[in-house]
């Protein structure tokens, strides 16, 4: 796959979403300066991934050629598929920390944290029959680096 910049990547999604769109709007759109934007479309232009068209003295269009396209949706796929996986990691470790709290015996849970690791452990309780309490009482799980923690409230201080 050709190596896309993060920049580039989010040019060729604006271009593809809007040809009649302009460089201010790229701008604003991806908070980066004009002549930044102006350079990057430059650097799609030589690399055949865009090309551009004079509608008149002052406006342009810009169109993702077929090689132009093909970058775009293998980065998309790359994305997903990165998503995926990172998404079945954290999975195994919810399943194997519910496992671990249904051996313990626990039936309700607090979970410290709102994001998309804690929406998968969230889930995972609930397919269970773990209760997830809106208040912390005795055991709280949260993310640590990579990994869930879980610790008992009574006795801590």
């Amino acid at each position: 796959m050709a190596d896309v910049k993060q920049n580039e990547y989010a040019l060729l999604n604006e271009i593809a979403q809007d040809s009649m769109v302009t460089q201010a709007n790229l701008s604003d759109r991806l908070g980066i300066a004009v002549g930044s934007v102006n350079w990057y479309i430059k650097r799609l232009i030589h690399r055949g991934w865009v090309k551009v068209s004079h509608l008149d003295r002052t406006r342009l269009k810009y169109d993702l050629t077929s090689e132009g396209m093909r970058v775009f949706t293998q980065r998309a796929m790359s994305y997903a598929r990165d998503s995926l996986k990172v998404y079945g990691q954290f999975r195994e470790k919810a399943k194997t920390t519910v496992a671990d709290l249904q051996k313990k015996g626990v039936a309700r849970v607090y979970l410290n944290g709102d994001d998309e690791i804690m929406d998968i452990l969230r889930l995972t309780c609930i397919e269970a029959g773990i209760q997830v309490d809106n208040i912390p009482d005795d055991i709280v799980v949260e993310v640590r680096g990579q990994d869930y923690h879980v610790r008992q409230m009574r006795g801590d201080s």
